[in-house]
């Protein structure tokens, strides 16, 4: 288990810090000044926040090394504070390594678990490993580990195994029964052993999906007591062979059962039972072999709640059908809503004006009117939510998309050349740019000029 700062222990007492922060939670008016001074669309996120989700993880989970999913945002404020938290870091990919390391993780708090890792993220792993060789590599089959001991590799790897166990909140995001995840797990035991003559095999993982809800935790529960069992077959000769041909123990530290803890996106949605799902993880898993430990890997459970988006409306447009808010934020900057038809709270804060150029009535002086809530992108799933029954939205109006702060920023894109948000940290009450807005001439940074009309081209251009 890896060793924590002094910060990790909880120190917030339970009414203090609820297991939801839902969008109506949010102060109007803080959130109505960061719009202000910053413009929108504006990603707003609160490390205090950050920091209660991982103490209530850590007292639910005293006995487990919990892993953050550092794909669900990673920003190095957030990162600086789930590290100062006490949490490990879990990379998806070299990128992520390597913010995690700016971020102040050394090797021994890093695991890095690619799905068919590009030749130039193992290269540049196996680099880090030289100078952190503690840090962890997952492979999710014999041949990544090939690749690997091709590149001189003979450190820290964790075996990732596919359980045919899935759960999550959309098909795109079940990974426990999906052929891209994992050694199947009737040839994982054999894996494993093998990849033990030629590297420190020192753990097992799987995962069964993101935002696992309280309905799918059956799901969740079978994946760890298979785990369980694995652990239990690889840390002693199978039963009946003889002392000459049983296979060789392999020493784990830790067996990793991944994360997918789901947060409630509709307001009415109950919180996650943690402690709950805690005593169940562990009651399935057990019983450990001696000086095994169970790991977790929670993403969005630390830092969904923690953001917001806030944007404004710009265009109000009655239609036989429907009426569409128009709004300046799309799925350029939170693309869940079209990716995985996601839900995500909204709520009107206010401050437009009416038809006739007055200010409008405050939200709580409107009648609720159902909406689509529809963004500036050219396509017809650019929309953040349909039939929203808001306050009777007005131009000027600014709006909070709630639960923002788990794959929003993320999957951001610079799609039909818009320049992506800036992102503001609270942090014990102040507020900063931590991320600055990107500007028009950012969309081009990157490019090269490949010649004017007219000019010689490389040899196949046109």
């Amino acid at each position: 288990m890896s060793d924590r700062d002094a910060a990790a222990e909880p120190t917030a007492e339970p009414d203090d810090n609820p297991p939801v922060r839902r969008v109506s939670d949010w102060d109007a008016d803080r959130l109505t000044d960061l719009a202000d001074g910053h413009e929108t669309p504006l990603y707003v996120q609160d490390l205090d926040r950050v920091r209660e989700n991982c103490e209530r993880l850590l007292a639910a989970l005293p006995d487990a090394d919990v892993r953050y999913a550092v794909k669900a945002h990673t920003g190095r404020a957030v990162l600086e504070a789930i590290r100062d938290a006490g949490l490990d870091a879990e990379c998806a990919s070299a990128g992520e390594v390597d913010r995690a390391l700016a971020a102040g993780f050394d090797g021994s708090r890093l695991h890095y678990t690619a799905v068919n890792p590009p030749a130039r993220d193992l290269d540049y792993v196996v680099g880090v490993a030289e100078a952190e060789p503690d840090l962890t590599v997952t492979v999710g089959a014999v041949d990544t580990l090939d690749r690997l001991t091709e590149r001189g590799y003979d450190g820290r790897v964790c075996v990732r195994v596919n359980p045919g166990v899935g759960a999550g909140h959309h098909e795109k995001v079940t990974t426990g029964g999906a052929a891209k995840f994992g050694i199947p797990y009737d040839r994982a035991a054999s894996a494993a052993r093998d990849a033990a003559e030629r590297v420190d095999v020192v753990g097992i993982h799987a995962h069964a999906g993101s935002g696992i809800d309280p309905d799918q935790l059956d799901s969740h529960r079978e994946l760890v007591a298979r785990m369980g069992e694995l652990a239990r077959e690889l840390a002693a000769p199978s039963d009946g062979a003889s002392e000459d041909d049983a296979p060789a123990p392999v020493d784990l530290e830790y067996v990793d059962v991944g994360g997918g803890f789901g947060v409630p996106y509709e307001e009415d949605a109950p919180a996650l039972d943690l402690p709950a799902v805690a005593d169940a993880t562990r009651e399935a898993v057990a019983p450990l072999p001696d000086g095994v430990d169970l790991a977790i890997e929670p993403g969005r459970y630390v830092v969904a709640d923690a953001g917001v988006l806030l944007t404004r409306v710009n265009t109000v447009k009655p239609t036989p059908d429907e009426t569409v808010v128009g709004v300046d934020a799309g799925m350029t900057d939170l693309l869940r809503p079209a990716m995985y038809d996601a839900y995500h709270p909204i709520r009107n804060l206010g401050g437009g004006r009416g038809a006739d150029g007055s200010d409008a009535p405050a939200p709580g002086d409107r009648s609720a009117t159902p909406v689509t809530v529809a963004g500036p992108i050219c396509e017809t799933g650019d929309t953040l939510g349909r039939n929203r029954a808001l306050a009777d939205p007005n131009r000027g109006d600014l709006l909070a998309v709630g639960v923002a702060g788990a794959y929003g920023y993320e999957m951001a894109s610079q799609y039909n050349s818009r320049p992506r948000p800036a992102e503001v940290a609270l942090d014990d009450g102040t507020a900063t740019v931590v991320r600055r807005r990107e500007s028009l001439s950012d969309l081009t940074t990157v490019e090269r000029d490949a010649g004017r009309r007219g000019e010689e081209r490389p040899e196949g251009g046109r």
